[in-house]
């Protein structure tokens, strides 16, 4: 498999704070990344920099050979951690919005997954509980056939219960040989689902694992991210 993502010392500060400090890692096509570290390790600054959103670093990052930009951006569905729909909006009128803003966005299919998730097609965002917004975002993410998805807590807000299930159309869902990047804190939930984990620490990159190397010494990636971060626990 080649890299879809190549990141090398990549270096980004706000002011005298090092938020990333010399981050290098590649990401294979084909790929379901766990990127994992506590709260203000530098994960939204490092996802927020693979989008475009974040452009003032040192280093570099190419996504299909490309440095973040226009082309990139129509490789990658992100899915951030804060709602960005309105509060009148409602599924039908997010989904005809997607449909007309991005080329590969299968509508059919987010009519399908609207079905399997329970969600009224009029009901508008503001009366949707925090579990149904994550939902529809996650839904309209998943229905475009993209390159690279980017997942910033995407169960944060989900009940357990659910959280198999959506775990489960995340795998059947990606388009086919694309890479998806988790950020998540649920470890134990989503590991089964991870090839390869990341994980941050104030900053610098101290883990970058493939699971069956972790599995293969009889540990769990839960495991090693409380041998890591002991001092978070």
């Amino acid at each position: 498999m080649d890299n879809l993502i190549t990141v090398e010392h990549l270096r980004k500060s706000y002011g005298n704070k090092v938020v990333l400090d010399d981050i290098s890692f590649n990401a294979q096509r084909g790929q379901i990344i766990g990127l994992l570290g506590p709260n203000g390790c530098g994960k939204t600054t490092l996802i927020k920099s693979l989008t475009g959103l974040i452009k003032d670093y040192t280093g570099t990052i190419h996504i299909d050979n490309e440095e973040p930009g226009a082309y990139t951006k129509s490789l990658v569905a992100y899915l951030p951690e804060k709602s960005y729909l309105p509060d009148w909006m409602r599924p039908i009128d997010a989904i005809s919005y997607f449909a007309d803003f991005y080329k590969d966005f299968d509508k059919e299919k987010a009519y399908d997954m609207t079905t399997r998730f329970g969600l009224d097609m009029k009901q508008r965002v503001k009366t949707m509980s925090k579990g149904q917004q994550e939902k529809l975002r996650l839904l309209l993410v998943l229905c475009r056939n993209a390159q690279l998805y980017i997942l910033d807590e995407p169960l944060g807000g989900v009940d357990p219960a659910a959280r198999a299930k959506i775990l489960d159309l995340i795998m059947e869902n990606h388009a086919e040989n694309s890479t998806v990047l988790i950020s998540t804190h649920l470890i134990s939930d989503v590991e089964y689902i991870f090839d390869r984990v990341l994980m941050i620490s104030d900053g610098h990159l101290i883990v970058n694992a493939h699971v069956d190397e972790i599995r293969a010494k009889g540990k769990t990636v839960e495991n090693v991210f409380k041998e890591v971060f002991s001092y978070a626990w």
